[in-house]
């Protein structure tokens, strides 16, 4: 069974571009190496990992405490989107004072260790202990996220090395969710893998992952958000239970909802697609995974899944709907998003990260954008409404062939001559893009 998690609605009520909304300010020096990572160890300390292998911590205030908490530049190699990739605190650090990284070696290895803090707080001492390594064969594809999830255990993300036909091979780590038990010496496999006493990799927890850079947890509702870079169409953003294992996220099969061509995929693999995703277009390339807001500073954000473009420098969220919804920073590029203990979110740009700041806090009434599609059910026509003016509608197949787009504000749909059956409708008004399911009788 194909799983689709797109809200089947009548009425649809969404808000319109929130430029006006939220802003970026500027958070501690500039004219540092790209941040690729941006986090806490439980306290009000702010933690950046640097792609060429330090990392900094600074004060809540952004002011520099020490410019090398850890530095581990001379085995880290930096070439393309390979480097210091991820950092994670135990969940324990106040006690155990232990953290973990995610790198690639100079043989281009991924790499997972464990380091300590010394008696400095502000100080990592330099010696680890590699828990991890995966050969890889290209400087793409690396993932590199590390977050402890709801469980205490270790999740890490890992791209397909380039190679598309990973995602879908249980026998290779490439591609994939993995998830260990770090409480020992050595990482173990937690019972409850999905892949645990068959012919497969026992690390893996999901699979059917392109490139997820960013992946974070909502730890409120136990769920997993990933941000899939795609590959020629679609940017994904995937959402799923932390108890939910075995999870196949569709790439190569799919991008998007969309069949990817020539992926030699025969239709019978059961597929979790996207909770939401958008096209290429508008400057916007690359998904660079976020966070469910859970801050004070945004009050109209709360609970919202947060992310940003690589290309377009764009903040987007989504709200309860689905609705896809994007904001300019100014910024020439995005490269990660981070979050605080008091769960403010950060972006790092060229040299530099910036937190993100509400500007006006909340959208008048005149900004909101009201849509209305019926009947849906329906035999012929499908009728829609609006107050703002509509860009474009596309009606998809629910294996993503593209069967009709219309342009400009259409008020009225013939879909009399389709096929008895549910499809996926896209409407793009301004900076939102609405995806929802109607049924034809």
């Amino acid at each position: 069974m194909k799983k689709l998690f797109t809200t089947l609605l009548t009425s649809l009520v969404f808000t319109s571009s929130i430029s006006q909304e939220i802003s970026v300010e500027p958070f501690g020096v500039g004219g540092v190496n790209i941040t690729t990572e941006i986090t806490h160890a439980g306290d009000d300390r702010v933690f950046m990992a640097r792609k060429s292998g330090a990392i900094r911590v600074t004060d809540s205030e952004g002011v520099t405490i020490n410019n090398t908490f850890l530095n581990i530049s001379s085995f880290v190699n930096n070439l393309g989107e390979m480097g210091l990739l991820g950092l994670a605190f135990a969940p324990d650090y106040q006690e155990t004072g232990k953290f973990y990284v995610h790198y690639n070696d100079l043989d281009g290895k991924s790499v997972i260790a464990r380091y300590t803090v010394s008696e400095d707080p502000n100080q990592a001492n330099p010696d680890g202990t590699i828990l991890l390594t995966i050969e890889n064969s290209s400087i793409g594809h690396k993932g590199g996220t590390i977050r402890f999830g709801p469980d205490g255990y270790l999740w890490i993300s890992i791209g397909d090395d380039g190679d598309w036909e990973n995602g879908q091979n249980i026998h290779t780590l490439k591609g994939k969710i993995l998830r260990i038990d770090v409480s020992g010496d050595s990482y173990t496999i937690p019972p409850d893998n999905p892949f645990v006493g068959i012919e497969a990799e026992d690390e893996i927890w999901a699979y059917g992952l392109r490139n997820p850079w960013k992946f974070s947890f909502n730890h409120e509702t136990e769920e997993i958000w990933i941000g899939d870079v795609g590959s020629i169409h679609f940017e994904e953003i995937n959402r799923s239970s932390t108890n939910e294992p075995g999870v196949n996220y569709g790439w190569n099969c799919y991008e998007g909802n969309h069949q990817y061509p020539n992926s030699g995929c025969d239709g019978t693999e059961e597929i979790t697609f996207p909770y939401s995703f958008y096209e290429y277009g508008n400057g916007r390339c690359s998904i660079i995974g976020g966070y469910v807001y859970r801050g004070a500073g945004m009050p109209s954000l709360i609970g919202k899944y947060i992310f940003a473009d690589y290309c377009s420098g764009e903040i987007g969220w989504i709200d309860d709907d689905a609705n896809l919804i994007f904001t300019p920073t100014g910024l020439d590029a995005i490269f990660s998003v981070g979050e605080d203990f008091y769960g403010n979110l950060y972006v790092a740009s060229i040299n530099r990260v910036y937190k993100i700041i509400d500007e006006t806090m909340g959208v008048e009434d005149q900004n909101k954008v009201n849509i209305s599609i019926y009947p849906n059910p329906t035999k012929d026509f499908v009728n829609i409404t609006s107050n703002k003016a509509i860009d474009e509608i596309s009606i998809y197949t629910m294996d993503g062939k593209l069967i009709q787009t219309l342009k400009g504000n259409t008020t009225q749909i013939d879909i009399s001559n389709f096929s008895n059956g549910i499809y996926i409708m896209t409407i793009q008004s301004g900076d939102i893009m609405k995806t929802q399911k109607i049924i034809k009788k």
